[in-house]
């Protein structure tokens, strides 16, 4: 398989990752699968893996994540600046694993495959860097 083709499926994963999450905090996804299903839910849950940010910073660090996710997906998807975005991309969902390891326990963290996605992106990153030769291409 070509480099070029684990990169578009890497690209692809991930920003289906953010876009599926940020669809779930505003209830497009049905209730009975959905992880939040609502904003309110999805504050909530912010607070609790945030359990050192003030209540009243609270909505403004949710719809920073929102905003990032978003933001993210669109960029991994366009292929701008793939590179930086997939390192920005590896560091959020790194700095979400932590938040929900240290509040929560780990179980979580791993169930939802938050360390993979952020290998994953990390990976995108390396992989990206390489310059494009024909030798660089996997079989």
């Amino acid at each position: 398989m070509k480099t070029r083709i684990i990169n578009y499926f890497l690209k692809l994963a991930l920003a289906a990752g953010f876009l599926s999450a940020v669809a779930d905090r505003f209830g497009l996804w049905p209730e009975d699968i959905s992880a939040w299903g609502n904003w309110a839910n999805f504050t909530a849950y912010t607070a609790l893996i945030n359990p050192l940010v003030p209540d009243g910073l609270i909505p403004a660090l949710a719809a920073v994540a929102t905003a990032a996710e978003l933001v993210l997906a669109v960029l991994l998807l366009s292929g701008f600046k793939t590179v930086w975005v997939a390192r920005i991309s590896g560091a959020l969902l790194l700095l979400f694993g932590l938040a929900m390891t240290f509040s929560t326990g780990l179980k979580g963290a791993l169930d939802y495959s938050v360390f993979s996605a952020a290998a994953a992106a990390f990976g995108l990153s390396a992989l990206e860097a390489i310059p494009r030769k024909p030798e660089n291409e996997l079989v």
